[in-house]
């Protein structure tokens, strides 16, 4: 039997890597889709020949890729990050799959990715869970986390799906708003997974 896969999702600093750091010391295995997006990039040759065919040989320099290029690239317009993404999304996807089957005798994985949705990849995740936090909160945070300005974070979070959208996704709601207890709502996630599978 293959594990539930679990889709951990949320917007700038919402919290969600601080609920997969609690799944993680549950004992849920958790794919971390930025990390891996970036050795993808690097290492994936279908990726390699794809960024290099788009925006020429100079997208890798000693082995490393030219990130200002690519964000250039990127955010020049909204059909270039289309393009990027049916490059980058399906290999990920793939990988994130074949990490899965490494796990087979988890009961429960997860894979945090703060695109779940707009990826694709609620197909291949058994339920969605979307961590929120208000909007003040979650500005907050990212500007400490970041050292970025208040513009460069709201215009990050303007970037991204608002969570009235992310919610009509999710199976589950874990509210991070620094008042609601995170670690019971982690346990009941997980609890309600061995409920639901037994």
């Amino acid at each position: 039997m293959s594990p539930i896969k679990l889709g951990i999702t949320g917007g700038i600093g919402s919290g969600k890597s601080v609920v997969c750091r609690l799944l993680q010391l549950m004992g849920v295995p958790v794919y971390s889709s930025d990390d891996e997006t970036k050795r993808l990039m690097v290492s994936d040759e279908v990726i390699r020949c794809g960024l290099t065919s788009l925006l020429g040989p100079e997208v890798y320099q000693a082995g490393a890729l030219n990130k200002p290029l690519v964000a250039a690239y990127l955010f020049a317009s909204a059909q270039h990050a289309a393009t990027i993404n049916a490059l980058v999304h399906p290999r990920v996807k793939e990988d994130f799959l074949r990490w899965v089957h490494t796990h087979a005798t988890c009961p429960v994985v997860a894979i945090e990715s703060a695109i779940l949705v707009e990826a694709g990849f609620t197909d291949v995740v058994d339920q969605v869970v979307s961590v929120e936090a208000p909007l003040e909160t979650r500005i907050r945070r990212a500007m400490l986390r970041d050292e970025a300005s208040r513009e460069q974070i709201t215009q990050r979070i303007q970037r991204q799906m608002a969570d009235e959208e992310r919610r009509t996704q999710a199976h589950r709601i874990i509210q991070n708003d620094d008042f609601t207890p995170l670690i019971p709502q982690v346990l009941e996630l997980i609890a309600s997974l061995y409920r639901n599978n037994d």
